[in-house]
């Protein structure tokens, strides 16, 4: 496999600097996934922007982690898996449903639940949900919109898993205890 350089903002691409000082600034440390990226200025400005919106979205945090720890784990991403993991525990998800989303199970809160299986539902389906999927997921007490915004962070997913696949990013010290799978 073709051997990629994990950037530092003092060796990184000149393009890619802004946004690796930037994101030090929001994590505290350089992450490995966004060094990867940083070959890459475009990807790495084209991440942190879909980041940042998706963010903005009306979805709880608890909601946001839904989507990209699905799609991390359907995609078998231990990094992202393990980045989210600590995410989410920062933002206080409840440990149930990070369990369940490392796990691929259950989540107990039925809203919540519709949600994780809609994921799944986009993901597998590339996009070609039944229209029976999608009423199931309206009637659950989502929206059209909400719809869209699963498709959102599921793009948002693409970029860093597949990333991570290419470039086997090592998991940066602050994700390593929640290495997954456990």
């Amino acid at each position: 496999m073709t051997n990629y350089t994990t950037y530092k903002i003092d060796s990184a691409p000149e393009g890619s600097k802004p946004f690796l000082t930037g994101a030090k600034k929001t994590f505290g440390f350089e992450v490995n996934l966004l060094g990867n990226m940083a070959e890459s200025p475009a990807i790495l400005e084209g991440y942190l922007t879909l980041a940042g919106i998706f963010n903005k979205t009306d979805l709880s945090e608890t909601e946001r982690q839904i989507i990209t720890m699905t799609n991390n784990r359907l995609n078998g991403c231990t990094y992202c898996m393990a980045a989210q993991t600590t995410i989410s525990q920062i933002e206080d998800v409840d440990a149930d449903v990070i369990d369940a989303l490392r796990n691929g199970t259950q989540i107990a809160d039925p809203k919540l639940e519709a949600l994780r299986k809609f994921t799944v539902i986009i993901h597998d389906t590339k996009g070609w949900p039944e229209s029976s999927d999608v009423e199931r997921f309206l009637a659950a007490g989502y929206t059209k919109k909400t719809v869209l915004e699963v498709i959102l962070g599921t793009s948002l997913k693409v970029m860093s898993n597949y990333t991570n696949h290419i470039t086997q990013t090592p998991i940066d010290e602050a994700f390593a205890l929640n290495k997954w799978p456990a």
